[in-house]
């Protein structure tokens, strides 16, 4: 049999492999590819932006084609298909012949037909050859613009800021993914871009593309504004590439593509089409997993199985720019009869919405932005019909009284649940791979296929992999990440034991990959609780997030929150009126915290640097507000002014805050001192707690507020000061040596095996003969302490990354206010009439 494929996209790749799987091994195949190379992954294109090759996107494996029956033929484009002779005609004049012919010519980018298009430095957002057009002129440019705001067109944003260019998106309809989210969740996503650095324009009509006045184009739009920029990339959508098919006379759906039936077959019945170029039902695909269940399909029906493509599940999971985004079923609510819940929380940027049906048992859709971590198990509840909870309000709800959230365990999942959609593996397919001896990720990766395709079933497919290893009675281990087989603790004493000081070298010595936004900000952790080298150098500051990058926690609006450090909560009056002079002067919204400290609010990026020099210059260092570190030592006034107080909580306060100031941890850590047995300062709610005696202090360890507070726990009592510092830097640097990954102290705790006697024979009895050691790491963290402010704005190189804009120092625009109880806050959507334009309180 001569099978003839057009096209070698992932899609043509996957029949290609699922001819071996139905039996066809034999048949001689001629694939025709277009492009230079073979197929590569486009699901991951952006990351040829962050360092992958085309090498490393490729799907081929090495000797995949050494093989008599098949052959690849690059660079070669089919021109027509005469039915009746069946054969094919190639763009050099070839004439091919085919017992069957399958299209999987894709689809190609949709320019919408405006005056200016083919202007030079306008792309399209689809082949290596465009990245590497892309990439050659974002060396020459200082902006760029993508028209269009759905995957695709948020995936081309993170390539242009990838390449340090001052990034816009512009989007004909009223939200960004309009097709996958609702109006909330576009409005969440939208600020969550924002904060990233790319401005966003929605319900713009382009209507010519013209010569710009400071850069390369102006955008004119229908509304009379325009846009300049240097680079323009369409990336509005696709159209099913059925040029071939249209010639040939073949029936196409009614947008497009090539019609067919339930097994891929066109109106010809040796000619299939799978992919984004076919019409099933009169729909197009776009997303991989239905283009590889055709191609099974295909595959199986060419080898005489009686199989059917019966539509597919469109709910997807990404990660664009950072940001989680999923959307499930009907995620709109466009079911009869259907009814909604959704839960937004503005101050962390979080949309959750989930679609249930007129009876309330049936989840229909969801929609999930800033936080998609409820994906798997609402998936599965969709797909597999699962009832739902009496208050299914409270599967996307937090939980705030300590409570599980309602949900399904892996193990109530049936064995034909779809695990991984891309490539059709079920439950019971991976639990059987896990019998077979698939321990790790990676094995069961390269048995089943499941997450290789998009990776957006990755978590779920572990949770199936350790669930069954414990229930066959396996070894479940804590690896990191993909990139990094450790734990944090084994990678903690990695870097120690090897020296190891850069992310460069860990991976090199004990990894694989580029690292992820799991691994990067953990080793990053590591390095400064080993070793206190400046967060920003030049070798941590691409690993660090966004808080820790800008030395300041990001807020809703995009801009920044202050915080200096006030030790013990003292602060003289010359220190509270510089603090007040710098809020005045920047127009900065100011609160005193629940850590007794000053925080203010609404600092732009570029005024980072100049607020931080005044307040250097009024004796006060950074607070480390932003990081896993510690944060505050709150205190009361002790015996100075109480009292009932016996001992001098105010003086140890402050002793202890500068003695672990800047200490970095696998989470934050707060300090409470009392003076006495009445507590005002919540000592026994704290990371450390230390309240007064009249024999001298008691140490309490792993209490926490939170979600889930929980009191501390006694370590030792009637310490001297002495004492009492020796025990914390044995505790702290303890727990930096062997808590997981954001793990609070109180979890750590928890999950301590032996509890707390074992706590205490570590740290007081020296059960493990290293309290020395942990002492004196604790010695070097306090030796080499230096205030990160102060690093970030004498050093040069470090000053350039606070500006909202690459090429201007102008501030950003968009940030507006509004002004309430006598100072601003960030102004809502409905608001922006009646601001207060943040360029009228710059310096």
């Amino acid at each position: 049999m001569k099978i003839l494929v057009i096209g070698h996209g992932m899609v043509g790749h996957k029949f290609l492999e699922s001819l071996d799987e139905a039996g066809l091994r034999d048949a001689e195949v001629t694939i025709l590819c277009e492009e230079p190379r073979p197929a590569y992954d486009r699901v991951h294109l952006s990351e040829f932006f962050s360092g992958k090759s085309a090498d490393d996107l490729s799907l081929v494996p090495p000797g995949f084609f050494d093989r008599d029956n098949m052959l690849l033929r690059l660079n070669s484009r089919a021109v027509s298909i005469d039915r009746d002779k069946k054969t094919v005609t190639t763009g050099s004049g070839e004439v091919l012949g085919y017992d069957k012919l399958v299209l999987a010519t894709g689809s190609y980018p949709f320019v919408p037909a405006v005056p200016g298009k083919d202007r030079k430095d306008c792309f399209v957002y689809r082949t290596i050859e465009d990245l590497e057009a892309m990439l050659e002129c974002g060396s020459r440019a200082k902006s760029g613009v993508v028209i269009g705001g759905g995957l695709l067109g948020l995936e081309c944003a993170k390539a242009l800021r990838d390449m340090d260019l001052q990034t816009h998106v512009v989007e004909f309809a009223p939200r960004l993914m309009a097709v996958q989210v609702d109006d909330g969740g576009g409005r969440v996503l939208r600020r969550k871009i924002e904060e990233l650095g790319v401005t966003v324009h929605t319900q713009k009509n382009t209507v010519e593309i013209v010569d710009g006045e400071q850069a390369r184009h102006r955008l004119v739009f229908a509304d009379g504004s325009h846009l300049e920029t240097d680079m323009l990339v369409f990336s509005a959508g696709i159209r099913p590439r059925d040029e071939l098919a249209r010639r040939c006379g073949l029936a196409l759906g009614p947008r497009g593509g090539v019609a067919i039936g339930a097994n891929c077959l066109s109106a010809d019945p040796d000619i299939y089409a799978i992919g984004e170029c076919a019409a099933w039902n009169g729909q197009v695909f776009g997303l991989v997993a239905p283009g590889y269940d055709m191609a099974r399909t295909a595959a199986k029906h060419i080898a005489g199985e009686a199989v059917e493509f019966t539509g597919a599940d469109m709910s997807t999971k990404l990660k664009l720019m950072g940001v989680d985004v999923a959307s499930i079923g009907d995620a709109l609510g466009n079911t009869a009869g259907s009814r909604a819940y959704q839960f937004t929380d503005e101050r962390k940027q979080v949309y959750k919405k989930i679609v249930v049906s007129e009876c309330g048992k049936q989840l229909l859709g969801a929609v999930l932005v800033g936080d998609a971590a409820e994906y798997g198990s609402l998936l599965q509840m969709m797909l597999n019909r699962i009832a739902l909870p009496e208050a299914p309000e409270f599967l996307i709800l937090p939980q705030s009284d300590g409570k599980a959230r309602p949900g399904i365990g892996v193990e109530a999942l049936p064995a034909s649940a779809q695990i991984c959609s891309c490539n059709n593996v079920s439950k019971g397919q991976l639990c059987d791979a896990v019998a077979g001896g698939a321990t790790n990720i990676v094995e069961l990766k390269s048995c089943t296929k499941a997450g290789t395709a998009c990776g957006g079933c990755v978590p779920l497919v572990t949770q199936v992999m350790k669930a069954e290893m414990k229930k066959q009675g396996m070894a479940v281990n804590n690896h990191l990440c993909e990139h990094f087989a450790y734990s944090r603790q084994e990678l903690f004493h990695l870097v120690r034991v090897g020296k190891i000081r850069t992310f460069e070298a860990l991976l090199e010595t004990h990894g694989k990959g580029l690292g992820c936004d799991i691994c990067k900000p953990v080793a990053a952790s590591i390095f400064a609780s080993c070793w206190n080298d400046f967060v920003l150098n030049k070798d941590h500051a691409s690993l660090q997030d966004s808080n820790d990058y800008f030395l300041g926690n990001i807020q809703k609006d995009g801009t920044y929150s202050v915080v200096p450090r006030m030790p013990g909560g003292e602060v003289t009056p010359d220190g509270l009126m510089a603090v007040a002079q710098v809020a005045k002067k920047y127009g900065l919204y100011t609160k005193i915290t629940g850590g007794q400290r000053v925080d203010l609010f609404g600092a732009r990026v570029e005024q980072l640097p100049a607020i931080w020099e005044e307040l250097i210059a009024a004796g006060f260092e950074s607070g480390h507000a932003y990081g896993k570190s510690l944060r505050t030592v709150k205190s009361c006034v002790g015996s100075t002014w109480c009292r009932y107080g016996v001992d001098d909580s105010v003086g140890l306060a402050i002793e202890l805050e500068n003695r672990y100031k800047g200490l970095r941890a696998p989470h934050k850590i707060k300090f409470g001192v009392s003076g006495c047995t009445r507590e005002c300062a919540e000592a026994q709610g704290k990371d450390v707690g230390v309240i007064a005696t009249e024999k001298g202090w008691n140490l309490y360890v792993c209490g926490n507020g939170g979600m889930k507070p929980r009191h501390a726990e006694l370590l030792a009592s009637d310490l001297s000061k002495q004492e009492l510092v020796r025990y914390i830097d044995r505790f702290l640097m303890f727990y930096i040596r062997t808590a997981d990954r954001l793990q609070r102290t109180s979890v750590w705790r928890d999950n301590l095996e032996g509890g707390l006697d074992y706590l205490k024979d570590v740290i007081i009895g020296d059960k493990l003969g290293i309290a020395a050691e942990l002492e004196a790491d604790m010695q070097h963290v306090v030796d080499t302490y230096q205030c990160e402010w102060k690093n970030a704005v004498t050093d040069p190189e470090t000053r350039k990354r606070f500006r909202q804009f690459v090429n201007s120092d102008q501030p950003d625009q968009n940030v507006v206010f509004v002004e309430e109880r006598g100072q601003i806050r960030p102004a809502n959507p409905d608001e922006r009439g009646t601001v207060i334009p943040i360029i009228a309180k710059a310096a």
